[in-house]
């Protein structure tokens, strides 16, 4: 990917982060987002103006969850090749007029939860999954909701299972500052650390009946 932060073209997200005025926002498998802190419904409803400005300037066409407790402001993916150049600009025109606003950034709360859905590598379970949630392939390999709501899924085959079984666990992409906390969270409320050798990339942890969940920090930081 190009080093390019304004114009067109694509940019990685260690390239995004290294942008001026982008320090509210995080980058989790779907998206480039920053949620704001707001006090009331009214009070997140005043970032709604300068959003649609910036977006209808810069070409970008965000997601936008406005909330009685906060704005939360994605530039979702919306194909394989990653986050636009203009997103740059955009996340600083949003960061600076969320201050004006007096919403306040909170990247702790930034998240997004995926679906790992691994099956018998002579199986293809995808044409079921998009067909049972009304969702639209994405890629080569995953699944998502097309209005960007649900979970995204994503199918991998695994070899020497039975073929009458799968095997699906969550992974949830939370910003790099923030991954130790998540873990530390999940294991003092009863989890297991079931693998850390991919650390600080991902943790595969298991719930107390073996449950699988995977707190991945990796699409934050990579280049």
């Amino acid at each position: 990917m190009g080093e390019s932060t304004s114009g067109s073209g694509w940019i990685s997200p260690a390239a995004f982060h290294r942008a001026p005025g982008v320090s509210d926002w995080r980058v989790t498998a779907t998206s480039p987002q920053a949620v704001f802190a707001a006090t009331s419904l009214a009070h997140a409803a005043e970032l709604l103006s300068p959003i649609l400005t910036a977006a209808e300037q810069l070409d970008i066409l965000p997601d936008i969850d406005v909330r009685p407790e906060a704005v939360i402001v994605r530039i979702p993916y919306r194909g394989p090749e990653g986050i636009p150049a203009a997103a740059v600009e955009f996340a600083a025109a949003v960061s600076q007029a969320a201050a004006e606003c007096r919403l306040l950034p909170d990247p702790s709360r930034a998240q997004s939860i995926g679906i790992y859905v691994a099956e018998h590598s002579q199986a293809d379970v995808r044409p079921f999954f998009i067909a049972a949630l009304g969702y639209e392939a994405f890629g080569d390999t995953d699944a998502a909701d097309p209005l960007r709501c649900g979970p995204q899924l994503a199918f991998n085959p695994l070899t020497g299972d039975s073929p009458s079984r799968g095997r699906t666990h969550f992974d949830v992409f939370v910003p790099a500052d923030q991954a130790q906390a998540r873990v530390d969270a999940a294991l003092a409320a009863g989890g297991r650390l079931a693998d850390d050798s991919h650390a600080p990339a991902w943790w595969s942890l298991a719930s107390p009946d073996n449950h699988g969940v995977d707190i991945a920090s990796w699409t934050d930081t990579y280049d």
